[in-house]
């Protein structure tokens, strides 16, 4: 059995070799996705907060744009707070959709001022953001999608089986073998750093799997057609967006909108998620979410992480659990090292394939 499983575990390792190592390189660079998008373009990302200077009305700013670029239509809004001692604040990001081709673009925006801080530019534009789509899809679209899901299987089933075939190194974990021979000495180094970073592993494995499996249903169930291309906005233009955004704390106690959808689709309404006060420190900042119709602007449901089930909290905890920022600077840097293991672990693991089979291959 043990012998089976080992060559399972070889077999899948090889296999998925050169794609565990761009999941894991760019993964760990994402790590520090804002941190580098600020270093890159902080005339973006940074908007300089004089006092307590308020928000602009989001009407304005949502006017500013649809006025300067009428080529385009709203697709979302991601919504960003400067706290009260801050003299800096992330900029607010808009999402917008090409009325000649229904792709989606981004621009900044500042919502102190009202002043657009970039020309709208493709989703992928960013450097970070390019790195997101290798990380996730390997610039292949849908088809990326699926190849990602059956990675994160992958690197599961390789996290379990090598916790299955190594548990007996747990007895001599900080030995390495440092005198003997090379194939000894990367054995123990292969296994160590498996050992370290399995429960890592089997995080990021199953929320990334899940991410991407999800996408792959959604699109699979949703999308049998192609996406329509939209030549006018779905929504009544006598809609306040800013009445909406103050009633949202109204209408779900404790409640701060942090993203908002406008309707993108013949089925869609305007939707708010938001983040709650909970003794979770793993619920995200998107955990909640309440829904307006994209006529009227009456309230239609709301949905609070506070009630909802053991298994939705679960799934809400993964987008933390997978980035690794639920515990400040300390957890970004253990998910941004052991989230490199992949690398280090296929380099030592070919290495062993390469010194078994280098008589069957000639070398």
């Amino acid at each position: 059995m043990r012998k089976t499983l080992f060559k399972w575990h070889s077999f899948s390792a090889v296999i998925a070799l050169i794609p565990l190592m761009v999941i894991a390189v760019t993964g760990s660079i994402l790590v520090y996705k804002v941190e580098l998008d600020t270093w890159l373009m902080p005339e973006q990302m940074q908007v300089a907060v004089e006092g307590r200077q308020s928000r602009i009305d989001l009407n304005e700013l949502i006017a500013s744009i649809e006025t300067k670029y009428p080529e385009f239509l709203m697709g979302s809004w991601e919504l960003f707070y400067a706290s009260e001692d801050a003299s800096l604040s992330r900029a607010d990001t808009a999402y917008l959709i090409s009325k000649e081709n229904g792709n989606w673009y981004k621009i900044y925006i500042d919502q102190y001022s009202g002043q657009l801080l970039s020309q709208p530019v493709p989703v992928e534009h960013d450097f970070t953001d390019w790195l997101l789509s290798v990380h996730y899809t390997f610039l292949l679209d849908f088809t990326g999608t699926i190849l990602g899901s059956i990675f994160a299987i992958i690197l599961l089933f390789l996290a379990i089986s090598g916790i299955v075939l190594y548990r007996g190194f747990w007895k001599r974990f900080f030995t390495l073998r440092l005198g003997a021979a090379k194939r000894i000495f990367y054995s123990d180094v292969h296994k160590l750093i498996g050992i370290v970073s399995s429960p890592i592993l089997l995080i990021l494995a199953i929320t990334g799997g899940y991410y991407n499996i999800a996408a792959v249903v959604h699109e699979v169930e949703e999308h049998v057609e192609p996406h329509p291309k939209l030549s006018k906005a779905l929504y009544s233009p006598n809609i306040d967006f800013q009445k909406l955004l103050n009633e949202t704390s109204n209408d779900l106690k404790g409640y701060r909108a942090t993203y908002f959808t406008f309707p993108f689709e013949p089925d869609l309404h305007i939707t708010f998620f938001g983040e709650v006060p909970t003794a979770n420190p793993l619920t995200s900042e998107y955990a909640s979410m309440l829904i307006y119709d994209r006529e009227s602007g009456a309230l239609m449901s709301t949905y609070d992480i506070r009630s909802a089930s053991n298994l939705n909290v679960v799934i809400d905890t993964f987008r933390k659990l997978h980035f690794g920022y639920f515990g400040g600077v300390i957890t970004k840097f253990i998910w941004c090292v052991l989230g490199l293991t992949p690398l280090w672990l296929a380099l030592t693991g070919f290495y062993f394939y390469w010194f078994r089979n280098r008589r069957r291959l000639g070398l």
